[in-house]
């Protein structure tokens, strides 16, 4: 199984990567040395909260390995008048007669409090590729979807601001 990334996530990935190993494992490894010296280590606190937290680092250490080693890579380019990566989508669903601005990105930079929705979400499938004026249907799931309408794209590129999902 494979993520669909991009080049830029990949390179966020691994400055992550390179941090949690190069400088936070360091400091991590002395604070469990530091704290047990404070002794008897069943009652020891601080030890216990220096482990759990080298051992959290070492957890995203696998993981963003991993992501990196099994992405697939693509390509974040599209047509100048249909809705790609990191396009700025203003849409209007009738249903809630609201108007949202949403960003579609890849499944490690989702955010959907602050519009970045992923591709690999309903919304996001059905958006990718249309054109301004296209009205999509979103299909939730067997019993539930709705109508809404591109009302522009605002073409962009992806600028690094959207972070890695933590998990």
């Amino acid at each position: 199984m494979h993520d669909d990334l991009t080049k830029q996530d990949i390179s966020k990935m691994q400055a992550e990567l390179d941090h949690r190993r190069l400088e936070l494992m360091p400091e991590l490894l002395e604070e469990v040395k530091r704290t047990r010296a404070f002794g008897d280590l069943s009652e020891n606190f601080e030890y216990k909260e220096a482990k759990r937290a080298k051992n959290r680092n070492a957890s995203r250490i696998r993981y963003l390995e991993n992501m990196i080693k099994s992405a697939h890579i693509i390509d974040s380019d599209s047509a100048a008048d249909e809705v790609g990566l990191y396009d700025k989508v203003e849409i209007y669903i009738p249903e809630d007669d609201e108007t949202n601005v949403i960003q579609v990105v890849t499944t490690i930079r989702t955010d959907p409090l602050k519009g970045l929705i992923s591709r690999e979400s309903p919304f996001g499938k059905a958006v990718l590729g249309k054109k301004a004026g296209d009205h999509i249907m979103v299909y939730v799931n067997d019993s539930y979807s709705y109508e809404a309408v591109i009302k522009s794209i605002t073409k962009a590129e992806d600028d690094g601001s959207a972070p890695i999902l933590q998990y």
